[in-house]
């Protein structure tokens, strides 16, 4: 319960300075023939300049269309039905095509998923690089264009002669570098890295994962790692926002979360986990995650929640500050 020395505050009352990046109330829907499927669902969060935040929970719980929400990069039959995205003081949702074009790369990049599918297998690295940096400065030279390509390759350890080769002649662990090499050409305030190792062996996954917070430190960027892998959380990140049915439920420093989660949801997330010091049969979740289509009144978990209470099929828990940075929705708390 909240105790008497620290009263409850949702995340708006929260958003007051220090944060590059401010998401309140954000809804996303994907209309369908059978109706709008709630893929967000009221989300809101802060990220504070040079932070390491990670978004987590099961496939279709809202996180990867959180993030491309961030960036305005949905497609149809998707659609921003409301909410704010403040950018070190910009609302993103209200810019025009062009404006929000020019913000990014520049303020706001994405590392996606599957570098090979981001990569055009037609051009060669280098002009895709260039591509770039001429969409954001036109009257930059080649010369100058391509020092600074230089630069950022070498940062993340690839060579100059990179740029003359095609996607299909790297290897993973390389176009993934690439990738990452495209999200800090223009030195962003924030970069989005959705499940960027996805696809990569654990050895190169590490070294990607050393790479993107090496070059997150020299900028002095913020970063949103987007996936399931709580082991890459667990050694990476510095809060982790838990999201379950479109909605976060648990928002906490990493060590907080594993050591203490609040959330009925985390904490069975967290007893899944197989770990070293067991031999237990591994335990899953009971029951089948909600249907967005036709999501259950309530608080979404508590058809699976093993200590739902009568007004958790009725009322919905506000994402509430219960303890210092420590936030959760649940009638629990």
């Amino acid at each position: 319960m909240v105790t008497e020395t620290y009263k409850a505050r949702t995340v708006e009352q929260a958003n007051v300075g220090g944060h590059v990046l401010e998401v309140k109330n954000l809804c996303v829907h994907y209309h369908t023939p059978r109706g709008p499927v709630q893929a967000v669902n009221g989300v809101s969060f802060f990220l504070r300049s040079g932070e390491r935040l990670g978004l987590v929970g099961e496939s279709g719980s809202g996180k990867s269309t959180t993030a491309l929400s961030l960036m305005r990069l949905l497609q149809a039959p998707a659609v921003i039905e409301g909410g704010e995205v403040w950018l070190d003081g910009k609302e993103l949702l209200g810019l025009s095509e062009e404006e929000m074009r020019r913000t990014r790369f520049a303020d706001i990049a994405l590392i996606p998923q599957g570098a090979m599918n981001s990569l055009n297998p037609m051009m060669k690295v280098g002009e895709q690089l260039r591509d770039t940096m001429r969409a954001h400065r036109a009257t930059d030279t080649r010369a100058t264009i391509d020092t600074r390509i230089h630069t950022v390759l070498a940062s993340v350890d690839l060579a100059a002669d990179v740029m003359e080769a095609y996607p299909h002649e790297l290897s993973g662990g390389m176009k993934q570098r690439v990738c990452i090499a495209m999200g800090i050409l223009l030195s962003p305030k924030v970069i989005i890295a959705d499940e960027p190792t996805s696809a990569l062996d654990v050895v190169v996954q590490r070294q990607v994962m050393e790479t993107l917070g090496r070059v997150q430190k020299e900028l002095g960027a913020a970063v949103i790692l987007v996936g399931h892998d709580m082991g890459l959380m667990a050694q990476f990140v510095d809060r982790i926002g838990v999201m379950y049915g479109g909605k976060l439920v648990e928002l906490s420093p990493v060590r907080d979360i594993f050591k203490d989660p609040l959330h009925p949801y985390t904490q069975l997330l967290i007893g899944s986990l197989p770990t070293l010091n067991s031999r237990e049969i591994f335990k899953g979740i009971p029951g089948l995650t909600p249907s967005l289509l036709a999501p259950p009144p309530g608080c979404m978990f508590h058809p699976r929640c093993p200590k739902v209470m009568e007004h958790c099929a009725v009322e919905i828990p506000p994402l509430q500050e219960i303890k210092p940075d420590r936030w959760v929705a649940c009638h629990l708390y």
